[in-house]
């Protein structure tokens, strides 16, 4: 069976991956490089594994998180189902059996809030880890650009975590902020991340929370 260490250490899918976040970096977006698809694999393997899925489900959904943004290295939109095209051949060349295969690029082909849709618990974990990874260190060079609103919803974030709790069936995002940006702002952005989060966990048989500063911002706390 192939493993997250053998796509990682693939130079077609490293390649891939570097030239998906120098694109987006000339575009003046955040961290789409290693950072970010590291988050996004870890989360996504530690939600499905809190949750008792088994170990080549959870192992998809690392490998998931690692490539579900290679197609940025050919436009922004769309960039899901672009990346699952580019994905499926690689992945057989790769000699990944073919259902693996096409659960990882049904989910990266879905994971797009504008246009995807929760169909599986590998697109679930994905659309999860993917939409709650906002941090500081995200902002290139260590220094926000104050006009540009992500940057300044991402550098105001000092931590951000994931937590499931399977006995009671929450999957929660805590989110510290500070006061160079806003709860406001960051819903600007996040809104519809969010409500794609509320399917993804429910499709887990969860509910989804937000906490932002210790207030939860979608849900009642039971707290």
């Amino acid at each position: 069976m192939i493993t997250l260490k053998q796509i990682q250490q693939d130079g077609e899918v490293a390649a891939l991956i570097e030239a998906g976040n120098a694109y987006l970096a000339a575009r003046g977006y955040t961290d789409h490089g290693p950072r970010h698809v590291g988050y996004v694999s870890y989360t996504a393997a530690k939600v499905l594994r809190a949750l008792g899925r088994t170990r080549r489900l959870v192992e998809l959904a690392a490998i998931a998180g690692w490539v579900h943004d290679v197609g940025n290295c050919v436009n922004r939109h769309h960039h899901g189902a672009t990346g699952a095209v580019l994905l499926l051949p690689l992945l057989r060349r790769m000699e990944m059996p073919t259902a693996d295969a096409l659960q990882i690029v049904t989910a990266v082909g879905n994971h797009e809030e504008e246009h995807g849709v929760v169909t599986s618990d590998i697109s679930a974990a994905l659309i999860l880890a993917d939409k709650t990874d906002a941090h500081r260190t995200r902002v290139r060079h260590g220094q926000p650009d104050p006009d540009d609103i992500h940057d300044r919803v991402n550098f105001a974030i000092s931590s951000s975590r994931v937590e499931v709790a399977a006995e009671r069936r929450t999957v929660r995002h805590k989110l510290a902020m500070d006061g160079s940006s806003s709860v406001l702002e960051y819903l600007q952005i996040y809104l519809p991340r969010i409500v794609m989060c509320e399917s993804a966990a429910s499709h887990l048989g969860c509910s989804f929370e937000l906490v932002i500063n210790g207030h939860t911002v979608n849900n009642k706390s039971e707290e």
